[in-house]
């Protein structure tokens, strides 16, 4: 196997050694690019519930805050169920189709932080790495959202099929 590359470009990447593991469970606000990003353990239905209600603190006037997300098991959790149950709940959980992660903005998000933070970089400390990923979505992407948003939110609609009538 071989590959090229410009005679003044380093291409091989060092590498660290580790077992150390960053897990986020995060979400972006499409409009003004404000992020809610959680360092868990492990991402499942307790850092589900953290997250939400970090987002409703987010939008406290907010009568009702729709979220568009992914169809993994913890997401659907019966602890979430519960917490979402609630009557005070403001969150509506919409779903977006299995094994289509194109049309998730998270999942856009995730790839675009690889682009930026992880892409042909190695990092000495694990701290460095941690740092690097967390201030890039916690403040360059709210910071710097018209740069970002055609890239996270290109192709996202909302289609009501209440809107539409079906040809058959």
């Amino acid at each position: 196997m071989g590959c090229w590359g410009p005679k003044d470009i380093k291409i091989v990447v060092g590498q660290t050694s580790g077992r150390q593991r960053l897990n986020i469970h995060g979400a972006v606000d499409l409009e003004t690019g404000q992020t809610r990003m959680l360092e868990a353990v492990t991402v499942d239905a307790i850092s589900t519930i953290m997250l939400l209600t970090a987002i409703e603190a987010m939008y406290p006037a907010k009568r009702l805050i729709h979220l568009f997300l992914d169809n993994a098991r913890y997401h659907h959790a019966k602890l979430v169920q519960a917490w979402l149950a609630r009557p005070e709940c403001r969150i509506t959980l919409h779903f977006v189709s299995a094994y289509c992660p194109h049309l998730n903005p998270i999942e856009r998000l995730w790839g675009l932080m690889h682009k930026h933070i992880t892409h042909n970089r190695c990092y000495e400390r694990f701290a460095d790495f941690r740092d690097a990923m967390l201030i890039f979505l916690r403040e360059e992407v709210p910071g710097t959202w018209d740069t970002y948003c055609d890239a996270v939110s290109d192709n996202f609609r909302i289609i009501n099929p209440t809107e539409y009538r079906i040809l058959a």
